[in-house]
């Protein structure tokens, strides 16, 4: 079985090609896989599989061995090797969260369509009716909070998004550890911290339900430009600057869907069984 390290801006995959051959892996050895050591060093595994609604199904759990229905910059990921294959630059992938079309826009580009945001409280969810564009979530003493009023969204998985003056000053791992799994999110959530350098570029960390801090999140991108706009801090077309490069992101105000374009890396090909590690240069 075919096996692809890849990154999208930084966020690190294993991409295993399952459309040939039968793959039941268990959370254990999504855990091996994805070690930062022992392994080949991921923020998801994936797995291309057939689909009858797409090009491909794609299937993606987390380092931590649990599944998820959506990744952005995974999705991207698996387009560019779709349209490697040949055929048209459009796919069509299937996602446990829907069917996401990508599209090849340069040599290591790649645009996916993410579909509509989710913002009802329900739909995020959250634990209790709140209105998602400044929940009722401190972090900090209870009359000083450091930071709170973050907004939600649901970009096929859950995000909450706090807005931040310098995001270099917070601690995204002891903050993100602390809100992934916190009673208002009864499914865990990825913690956004934005900071909205202007009405066309956002500052984003993220610390990923299940994988910890990644140095890009393309839902999480997503999220932060849909939460900025419903606060009015930004435009519609905003580029997310992350720890792993750049995304630009627009929200379109014509059928309310969020497009993701930014680049892709292939790191290197092996198979599954194989080494796990990009093979050293010849001295």
């Amino acid at each position: 079985m075919k096996l692809y390290k890849m990154n999208g801006a930084g966020n690190a995959f294993v991409i295993l090609d399952a459309r040939g051959e039968a793959l039941n892996l268990s959370a254990e050895q999504i855990r091996r896989i994805a070690h930062p050591t022992d392994g080949a060093g991921a923020d998801q595994v994936i797995a291309i599989e057939h689909s009858i609604r797409g090009d491909a199904f794609m299937r993606i759990w987390n380092a931590d061995g649990g599944e998820v229905a959506a990744c952005g910059n995974g999705a991207r990921a698996v387009g560019w090797l779709l349209a490697r294959d040949g055929g048209p630059p459009v796919k069509r992938i299937e996602t446990l969260a829907g069917v996401l079309k990508s599209e090849l826009v340069g040599a290591d580009r790649v645009s996916v369509d993410m579909g509509s945001p989710l913002l009802k409280w329900e739909e995020i969810p959250l634990a209790e009716r709140m209105d998602t564009r400044g929940i009722d979530l401190k972090i900090g003493p209870i009359d000083a909070p450091y930071l709170h009023s973050p907004g939600c969204v649901n970009m096929g998985n859950p995000h909450v998004v706090f807005f931040v003056p310098d995001v270099s000053t917070i601690d995204v791992a002891a903050v993100g550890s602390l809100v992934e799994w916190h009673p208002m999110f009864p499914q865990g959530v990825n913690v956004g911290f934005a900071e909205v350098k202007s009405a066309s570029h956002i500052r984003l960390r993220v610390w990923e339900r299940g994988a910890g801090l990644t140095r890009a999140c393309g839902t999480g991108a997503c999220a932060s430009v849909v939460a900025a706009h419903r606060r009015k801090l930004t435009d519609r077309i905003v580029r997310v600057t992350t720890d792993g490069g750049d995304l630009d992101i627009e929200w379109r105000g014509s059928d309310d869907r969020v497009i993701m374009t930014g680049p892709v890396e292939l790191e290197f090909e092996s198979r599954l069984g194989g080494p796990l590690r990009r093979p050293k240069p010849h001295a």
